[in-house]
């Protein structure tokens, strides 16, 4: 099968890209390596330097002609959203539609599009969420992904399938400390450069905000397993287990082996108190679970950063 990647030199896309080819796919990376990195390309796929909003990825979309597209690229940092809402809606919305429309002309089978568990549902308040959950964006990053999720549904109709797969908070090997689940990048770097690590909470909040923490390996898997499929489909792929910052800084520490000092600073904008969000539908629709328990990735993603350090 042909599938093209955006976004395919990032964090999570390029783990999407190693599991297509070790399953014998074909694949296309495009990436502006504007966060992509060109150590991240897997050698066996074919590579286009080029921005999604431009035109010359919907003629190298209606030239390549893929089966498949699966779409990584995007804007990932709530903070930056909130300080220019423009930019953001820009790459997420503009580039999605840019994509889709090339998908349309192009008689693409199967659209992937990676959406955000983590912030579209908003403060859980402690309650897991499913898909059946209420949005509640509060973020412009969030709002922008759930806007792309609705012309995914619209302009699909009756032209091709679709899979929305809605991340918890991803981390892993190639994460960059931005977006989402960069606070494991951010932890990770702070011990290795000895330097103080800042929590940042509610005042009511002493251990941290609560997130549901999902490794990058687990997720190329749900990738691999929704393009395999035909039907429509928007799944969480999550763990359904909260944890608190401090938490996930006191495993840091035990899996490293090193003690570190840290404070706490007030929230930023977009930040939300509570996500935690169901894998079942996942399970049930994918065959898909989480592997890999939180202190594992924990390990495997410090000794990567301590690899390059």
């Amino acid at each position: 099968m042909k599938i093209l990647v955006t976004g395919g030199a990032g964090f999570i896309g390029s783990h999407i890209v190693d599991a297509y080819i070790e399953a014998g796919h074909r694949v296309i990376v495009v990436d502006d390596l504007s966060t992509g990195n060109p150590k991240n390309l897997n050698q066996e796929a074919d590579f286009y330097l080029m921005d999604i909003c431009s035109k010359e990825i919907y003629k190298l979309i209606e030239l390549e002609k893929p089966e498949v597209i699966n779409h990584q690229a995007a804007q990932i940092s709530v903070p930056l959203s909130t300080r220019d809402p423009y930019f953001d809606a820009h790459v997420n919305i503009l580039g999605t539609i840019n994509i889709l429309k090339a998908a349309l002309k192009s008689g693409v089978r199967r659209f992937i599009f990676s959406s955000t568990g983590g912030a579209v549902y908003g403060n859980s308040g402690g309650e897991i969420f499913t898909e059946d959950s209420p949005e509640n964006p509060e973020s412009p990053y969030a709002l922008s992904k759930l806007s792309s999720e609705g012309y995914i549904k619209l302009l699909s109709m009756g032209k091709f399938s679709y899979a929305i797969l809605r991340y918890a908070n991803v981390y892993g090997p190639r994460q960059i400390p931005h977006g989402e689940a960069g606070v494991v990048a951010i932890f990770s770097i702070g011990f290795i450069e000895e330097k103080p690590i800042t929590i940042y909470t509610y005042d009511d909040m002493e251990r941290g905000m609560v997130r549901d923490y999902v490794f990058v390996k687990d997720v190329a898997k749900a990738n691999l397993l929704a393009t395999l499929r035909d039907d429509n489909l928007q799944l969480n792929i999550s763990t359904g287990e909260g944890t608190d910052t401090l938490s996930l800084l006191e495993k840091l520490m035990e899996v490293s082996g090193k003690k570190i000092p840290y404070n706490f600073a007030p929230p930023r904008p977009g930040d939300i108190r509570y996500s935690i969000i169901s894998p079942e539908r996942a399970k049930e629709k994918l065959g898909w679970v989480p592997e890999t328990n939180l202190k594992e990735g924990l390990r495997t993603t410090f000794q990567y950063f301590l690899n390059r350090a």
